[in-house]
């Protein structure tokens, strides 16, 4: 489940209510107000998991589905011996019905894996490169970071600064082409140009703390220009600790926008 409606008596409430029902945290959530509420309305809430968190949560429904398959495989394999024992009572009887089971298992782990390998898309080093040269770059070079769950790629070149567009717009757009034209190892892959993406974070959180210090100060909520999912997060995780004030995303993709309001603030 990726997304849940909530309700309360304030947006705040109608927020908590959502988010416990996805059992998801605030940081890792896009909201938009469906009723802000009123004289003896209440007020209620769409709560989304972010796309750049989805996958955090996808894991989490993908090992409880693989715990019920292996209970349900144990369940198999017990029922089917037993059969085999009862049928025969005979030692040779088990060791077969054991090597049978074994072959299953094996055959489960094994088939996903020849899927994937199917499935293997372009190598994103590759993608880079040939991109770059289209757009006639052939002064750069692409670094490579690795973690747990990201696979980060830095393209270092004077020319490739063009890319970055206004406040990141074409760099953001690259990205997700990346994501999707490419993988590797399983894991997200995520595009920087000369390091923008740490240099845009710093930025952003200096105009989420100051934005709050407005906010609060005079009491009216303010309003953010459209901006991307993983820029949102970052004024989202950079506030949550922020007791004067909640910030909500409102809007559709691609003009999906953020809102930072006084903690009691009611319309």
């Amino acid at each position: 489940m990726h997304s849940a409606e909530g309700t309360g008596k304030n947006i705040e409430q109608a927020i908590q209510n959502a988010l416990l029902e996805l059992k998801a945290s605030r940081e890792d959530v896009d909201i938009k107000i469906l009723n802000e509420g009123g004289f003896l309305k209440k007020a209620k809430v769409l709560v989304t998991i972010a796309e750049d968190a989805r996958e955090k949560y996808e894991k989490k429904e993908s090992l409880k589905k693989e715990l019920v398959e292996e209970k349900n495989d144990e369940d198999f394999a017990a029922e089917f011996l037993n059969k085999k024992i009862e049928k025969t009572k005979e030692k040779k009887v088990q060791i077969i019905a054991d090597e049978e089971i074994s072959d299953k298992v094996k055959e489960q782990e094994e088939t996903p894996k020849k899927e994937r390998v199917e499935k293997q898309k372009i190598a994103p080093e590759k993608f880079l490169e040939d991109m770059l040269k289209v757009l006639n770059i052939t002064d750069f070079s692409i670094e490579k970071e690795e973690d747990e769950k990201f696979i980060h790629y830095n393209i270092v070149s004077e020319q490739a600064k063009e890319l970055i567009g206004h406040h990141g717009e074409c760099l953001f757009a690259l990205s997700y082409i990346l994501g999707v034209a490419c993988e590797e190892n399983g894991k997200r892959l995520v595009l920087d140009i000369g390091g923008y993406r740490d240099k845009r974070k710093e930025s952003l959180i200096e105009l989420a703390k100051r934005t709050a210090n407005k906010v609060a100060k005079t009491g009216r909520y303010f309003k953010f220009e459209p901006m991307d999912a993983s820029e949102r997060k970052i004024i989202h995780t950079a506030l949550q600790d922020d007791d004067r004030v909640t910030t909500l995303s409102k809007g559709e993709e691609p003009r999906r926008y953020l809102i930072v309001f006084p903690k009691e603030y009611k319309e």
